[in-house]
């Protein structure tokens, strides 16, 4: 419960602040939202139109050979973020800006003399009003363009999406007729070898004089000579894959990254592999997808437990590559080996066959599957040159329009509801933020609980704002309570001591000090007390105009000596209230008051009277208030509500205990009752209090 009570004083205490400036927050807030509002609507409108785009990874709309399956690779959102990136790029952009002529366009908009603009500046221009986002967990790419003119965004957001569309085209293409021309380079230089081992065994038949039906002479063929048939077509084959196994490996070792990946998923077979680039993604994908929806931080257990699953799998992906790589360099050297082996025992097997058939025939047996073995790897070339061409011709939709973009009829923004709310929301935030920093620099005393804590004084009563001299307020009215309250605070401090003399005093000009004196004479004369009120303040007299008594005579004139105590005393027309007014000082009579002569004076008034007040002028401008704390029996503080810093009171405390003044308490004057939540309810139980006694003494006296 302690707790409770705790946290709702911080909200009563913040809420009062509120409260107490709240015509700086309500000015703050309404410069504000006509600040805002008035620049919402000098805003040029803005217009944005959207062109939809699906873009695919590089594969055939229809595979003739059925190499590759029709889904592709599937999802890949790196590879759609590196698509991203090339829409915005500067090729695709400088384009844009040739087909579209926005140099010139844009310099008859902006410049005065209608010249062209800058490449560079209408570049960045452009950037500046392109905004490409991917749709969540598909391959959809929406293309945004902003502008002044709605129908220019959708010309420029259309012609972005067809410059990407003919550059994703043009570069697979130039790929892949780069790769038939480096294989009909080749492919030529292997019908060069086939024709050379043509004419040497031309040659050789020539000169042996051979038929072709020689080939038989010796009525069959041998084991030997069946053996090294057999063994050339191994060569063959291997050799062939040895090539291939090459090529595999010369186009693996130039890539790395994604492309790697992408490229060893298609040319090895590997489930392992496979199975690790898909792991791969589908992390990615959920780390991005938990990173989105911005309930998890970047420090979040499940994020790093999913970040260190993710760099777990690139490792073994890396490794996986590595070993890849060196895979297919083994297995290269191993292709090579066996063709190295089996051709070695082929050699080995000539060598025999050499020896043992006839020195005629072996040559041109030897040229005749030479020329078969160049033979066969000249019709694998011309395949695989073949195949790649009609690749090259069939349709590849890697980039497809599914919405091009329309002129759009209203603006994107200024969103001038939106923005006015957006006015209101942070004039109140400023003009909250400003209303407690005032408060912050305020250092002037606020509440009972600062009064008595910064000044050690209790606080004997609290004065609600505007009040009056009692004779015009009416003694039944609410703000007589609290003089009421005064008086029976004081007049118990009183008894303990036997003190029947006190003064009023007050750190600085206006604070109320006159006003309180007077009315808590009132409320002691009102209840029987015999009262004496003394205007001490000679420099600015005011109590005698409470009662519209003459000025003429009073305090001055008893210091001088030219009138005794009771000869200056005047009826106020209050019961049991008398008075002795200041009087019109004179020049050479401003230091008239001492000491002794208060003292003289108390003396001689004290047998007449039950309780005597002295006012007295503010204690930090004028000595006068310190002698008269001195000679009272006690002394009251008054201290008006956020008008003085602190370090006023304290040093009023100070100088009337430095004068040998014994202070009696606080009064806490001038509080705005009706806006400070603190003291509200004391007005109202007062004021309701009162209310209904004077309509129950209404009633009263229309009865008798």
């Amino acid at each position: 419960m302690a707790e409770e009570s705790v946290n709702s004083l911080h909200f009563l205490d913040y809420w009062r602040v509120i409260r107490d400036r709240k015509e700086v927050v309500l000015a703050v807030a309404l410069m504000t939202i006509v600040t805002g509002t008035f620049y919402t609507v000098m805003m040029p409108k803005k217009y944005t139109a959207q062109t939809q785009i699906e873009v695919r990874d590089e594969q055939l709309d229809v595979d003739p050979f059925g190499n590759r399956s029709s889904s592709g690779a599937g999802y890949n959102p790196f590879f759609l973020l590196t698509q991203e990136k090339i829409m915005t790029s500067r090729p695709i952009l400088t384009k844009v800006m040739h087909n579209l002529n926005l140099q010139r366009v844009w310099g008859a908009e902006l410049n005065e003399d209608k010249s062209p603009l800058d490449a560079e500046e209408t570049r960045r221009m452009l950037q500046r009003s392109i905004r490409v986002e991917q749709d969540r967990d598909t391959t959809l790419m929406n293309i945004r363009v902003t502008t002044e003119n709605p129908k220019q965004s959708a010309e420029i957001a259309n012609e972005i999406a067809s410059v990407y569309q003919a550059s994703r085209e043009q570069d697979v293409r130039r790929k892949i007729q780069n790769s038939i021309d480096a294989m009909s380079n080749e492919l030529r230089l292997q019908q060069e070898r086939v024709e050379e081992a043509e004419n040497k065994l031309e040659k050789i038949r020539s000169e042996k004089n051979l038929l072709l039906v020689a080939r038989t002479y010796s009525g069959s063929i041998s084991a030997e000579l069946q053996r090294i048939q057999m063994l050339e077509q191994q060569v063959s084959a291997a050799r062939v894959e040895m090539i291939q196994s090459k090529t595999r490996m010369d186009e693996l070792s130039q890539l790395d990254g994604e492309q790697l990946l992408s490229a060893a998923v298609y040319t090895v077979s590997d489930p392992a592999l496979v199975a690790l680039r898909q792991q791969y993604i589908d992390a990615n994908v959920s780390l991005q997808t938990m990173l989105a929806d911005g309930t998890l931080g970047e420090n979040h257990p499940n994020i790093k437990r999913l970040k260190g699953a993710i760099d777990e799998i690139k490792k073994q992906l890396e490794e996986s590559l590595d070993g890849l790589k060196r895979g297919l360099s083994a297995d290269y050297q191993v292709r090579k080996s066996k063709v190295d082996s089996l051709q070695k025992e082929l050699d080995e097997l000539r060598a025999l066959d050499i020896e043992s058939q006839a020195a005629d025939l072996l040559p041109f047996e030897r040229a005749d599957r030479e020329v078969a073995l160049q033979r066969d790897i000249l019709t694998a070339l011309r395949a695989r040159v073949t195949q790649t061409g009609i690749e090259l011709e069939v349709p590849r939709t890697m980039v497809h329009i599914v919405e091009e973009a329309e002129a759009p009829e209203r603006p994107s923004s200024p969103i001038i509801p939106l923005n006015i709310v957006l006015s209101v929301v942070l004039g109140l935030l400023a003009g909250v933020g400003l209303a407690f920093f005032v408060e912050y620099l305020d250092v002037s005393l606020k509440t009972v609980d600062e009064v008595e804590k910064y000044l050690g004084l209790s606080v004997l009563a609290v004065i609600p704002q505007q009040s009056r001299p009692l004779t015009e307020a009416g003694h039944s009215s609410g703000q007589g309570e609290a003089y009421r309250g005064l008086r029976t605070s004081l007049a118990l401090l009183a008894r303990e001591g036997n003190q029947k003399v006190f003064t009023v005093v007050s750190g600085g000009v206006g604070e109320g000090k006159s006003t309180t004196l007077f009315n808590l004479s009132y409320v002691y004369a009102e209840q029987g007390s015999n009262v004496l009120v003394i205007d001490a303040d000679m420099r600015r007299p005011v109590q005698h105009k409470m009662v519209g008594l003459s000025n003429k005579k009073g305090l001055v004139n008893i210091l001088l000596g030219e009138l005794e105590p009771m000869e200056a005393v005047q009826e106020t027309g209050v019961p049991n209230l008398s008075m002795i007014t200041a009087g019109r000082i004179r020049r050479g009579t401003l230091g008239i008051m001492n000491g002794p002569r208060i003292r003289a004076l108390l003396d001689k008034l004290k047998p007449h009277y039950d309780v005597i007040l002295m006012d007295s002028p503010p204690i930090l401008g004028v000595t006068d208030a310190a002698i008269l704390s001195s000679e009272a029996d006690g002394v009251l503080l008054v201290v008006q509500y956020r008008k003085y810093p602190k370090l006023i009171s304290l040093r009023a405390k100070r100088m009337v205990e430095n004068a040998g003044g014994t202070l009696m308490g606080a009064v806490l004057n001038n509080i705005n009752i009706m806006r400070d939540d603190y003291y509200y309810y004391y007005h109202y139980t007062t004021k309701k209090y009162y209310g209904n006694t004077r309509r129950e003494t209404e009633e009263d006296a229309a009865e008798s």
